[in-house]
């Protein structure tokens, strides 16, 4: 094979991987909201996705942020901004499936084609007998600041099982 074609292949590679990877996270879009008219392309737009935590039935985190539209949105090749805004809730009567580590990320979404990803991390916060989510982006180079942070609180009848 040659350089070229290898390289080809190894790019491949790194693209599927990352289509993949950017449907591991199992959102729900909710809905959403056009800010800009594109021509050419789907429009700017902030979009609210459910995510249901797969160890703490009963917790859904709605996240929403800016998706980027366009010719490059369109195809899937436009790097989505870094902010995004979270809100968990009891959806129902909560259940653990397991131990849960103190701090564990529990969902990602890719925001661009290769580095960037958003990011949901719970934490468990034993003495108030709450479980507190944060959201956000990194880079593999530069990750971003901006964040955003919400809690549920669990009956103190429902002890929380930690690792």
């Amino acid at each position: 094979m040659k350089p070229s074609q290898l390289r080809f292949s190894a790019l491949f590679a790194v693209l599927l991987s990352a289509v993949l990877l950017n449907t591991a996270a199992h959102a729900e879009t909710v809905g959403s909201v056009d800010t800009a008219f594109k021509l050419i392309g789907p429009d700017h737009k902030v979009v609210v996705e459910a995510y249901d935590d797969p160890k703490v039935n009963g917790v859904t985190c709605y996240v929403s942020r800016a998706k980027t539209g366009g010719i490059s949105g369109g195809l899937g090749l436009a790097e989505d901004k870094a902010e995004a805004s979270i809100a968990c809730r009891q959806v129902g009567p909560i259940s653990f499936t397991g131990p849960l580590k103190q701090q564990e990320e529990v969902f990602n979404q890719s925001l661009s084609i290769l580095f960037k990803k958003l990011r949901i991390v719970r934490m468990v916060d034993q003495k108030r007998s709450a479980l507190v989510y944060l959201t956000y982006s990194d880079k593999l180079i530069d990750g971003s600041p901006k964040n955003s942070v919400t809690a549920v609180p669990v009956d103190h009848g429902t002890p929380i099982p930690l690792k």
